[in-house]
């Protein structure tokens, strides 16, 4: 009997051995969720395919940014340039919808609400650890900014609607402040933008495979077809473009010889694609931050370089010079992208700034001029937009925050060392912050939240130059510019 004992409980052992059940478990929700997955991909239903793959892949990484917080952002910055994919709805522009409960099982905005709760308790417990949280005068505007936006949608028609893109907004915001703690230092920055540009090598990869394939990702706007990449639309993967060129171009000459010919691929590539969006905004800001990346090299070759790269654009795609062309024609069109856009803008423009009468300090709310006009569409005029959605409290927040950008900027400039990675960061992030606030005149920038992150992965990496202490031959130390959060 005590035989019997002994050769039994090793058995029962086995049988309760945690691994052994979460293993199990785990290979029989997979098997479950690919099962659904395939019924429904069989029966035409996207929804019902993606969201059991999107709720297995969120309990993985919730599971990584509980464990390993600092690969999770990581992972983040690498895939985020792929997840509108598998969007389950289409772009917001002439959509009215009231409810706004379409975009709220969408991958991107389950995405971002996981974010914010796992960077919330990653920050708390850095709080809570080190009593302080490193910041700069940046992170305090931008925290402006996305309060502002809170209020502003608390107090509008539809909040529903209002408050997911507020929520989209504070994801943009808290990137920030959380590469701020995790880039302590140059080695940190260079992991963060490794990530970053991980991003781009899926996007172009995923472009490249499909067109070779004959059937590049693309969508008809009017008489163009414009490449949209893995972007839902051709103007966001034109703007990501737009800010990885810039940036790309300021670091290379200070990589080694392997990353700067990988770096050399990837730039090829993008500025061929940039072309191909068809993007008019995307291209006069890149060509803006291109100047501004040559003038702070002091880089005769460059400029000359990017002369012939807009020659032989326009000579190569004459879709381009026909899509500039269109500036002059005397048609103004909304709805139908063929036509002279700007003067349609001129004219949308003194319509919607009327809007902000109805509440001049907090606005109507974000996201909701679209919803409040005929034609359904965003301002295309981020100052505008934000006077008008968020009131004469958001506009101050928001020039606050453009300053703080050209301010960090100026000073990273100064604290880089002549020669260094360092300074080539603080020129490409003074590329696109000026990229940035060229296209907003123009343009729904800050409602392109996943070219955003990218951007404030830049201006994370500028501020945390722009806090070192600036060379000093006398040896006396020069104040900081960090604060506490």
């Amino acid at each position: 009997m005590e035989q019997h004992t002994q050769q039994v409980t090793p058995l029962m052992t086995r049988r309760l051995d945690p691994t052994r059940l979460l293993t199990g478990g785990a290979a029989l929700a997979a098997a479950v969720v690919a099962v659904v997955a395939g019924i429904s991909m069989a029966a035409g239903d996207r929804r019902g395919m993606v969201l059991p793959l999107a709720a297995v892949a969120g309990i993985a990484v919730a599971v990584l940014a509980l464990t390993r917080f600092a690969g999770y952002v990581l992972l983040m910055l690498a895939v985020r340039s792929c997840v509108d994919l598998f969007k389950l709805t289409g772009p917001s522009a002439g959509q009215t919808d009231s409810t706004g409960t379409a975009r709220a099982v969408d991958p991107s905005t389950l995405l971002a609400v996981l974010f914010l709760l796992a960077a919330g308790l990653w920050l708390a417990a850095q709080l809570s650890r080190h009593g302080r949280l490193r910041g700069s005068p940046l992170s305090w505007a931008m925290l402006l900014v996305g309060a502002s936006s809170v209020v502003s949608a608390l107090g509008a028609s539809r909040p529903a609607n209002s408050l997911l893109e507020a929520l989209r907004i504070l994801t943009v915001v808290v990137m920030f402040v959380v590469l701020e703690q995790l880039m302590p230092d140059t080695a940190s920055i260079r992991r963060v933008l490794l990530a970053c540009y991980a991003s781009l090598v899926l996007a172009l990869g995923y472009t490249v495979v499909l067109s070779l394939l004959g059937n590049p990702p693309a969508e008809v706007k009017g008489d163009f077809t414009r490449i949209s990449g893995t972007f839902s639309q051709s103007t966001t993967f034109g703007r990501y473009l737009m800010f990885m060129v810039i940036f790309g171009f300021a670091v290379y000459r200070f990589l080694d010889r392997r990353l700067r010919a990988s770096l050399a691929v990837l730039l090829a590539l993008s500025l061929l694609f940039l072309l191909l969006t068809n993007t008019r905004s995307a291209l006069l800001g890149a060509a803006i931050g291109l100047v501004v990346v040559a003038a702070l090299h002091r880089s005769k070759r460059m400029l000359v370089t990017l002369c012939v790269v807009a020659v032989a654009g326009v000579a190569l795609v004459p879709a381009v010079g026909e899509r500039f062309a269109q500036l002059g024609t005397s048609r103004a069109v909304g709805g139908d992208p063929t036509g002279n856009t700007l003067a349609w803008r001129i004219g949308y423009w003194t319509e919607i700034v009327t809007l902000a009468d109805r509440n001049p300090v907090t606005g109507i709310g974000p996201n909701m001029t679209q919803r409040e006009t005929g034609e359904a569409k965003k301002p295309h005029n981020d100052f505008l937009r934000a006077y008008v959605e968020t009131g004469l409290l958001g506009l101050g927040a928001y020039l606050l925050m453009l300053f703080a950008f050209l301010r960090t900027a100026r000073t990273a400039l100064r604290r880089a060392p002549p020669g260094s990675f360092e300074r080539g960061v603080a020129v490409g992030f003074t590329g696109c912050a000026a990229a940035f606030v060229a296209v907003s005149a123009a343009s729904n920038v800050i409602s392109n939240v996943v070219t955003l992150w990218y951007f404030v992965a830049f201006a994370a990496a500028a501020s945390v130059i722009a806090r070192q202490p600036a060379p000093n031959l006398t040896g006396e130390q020069p104040r900081g510019t960090s604060v506490p959060v």
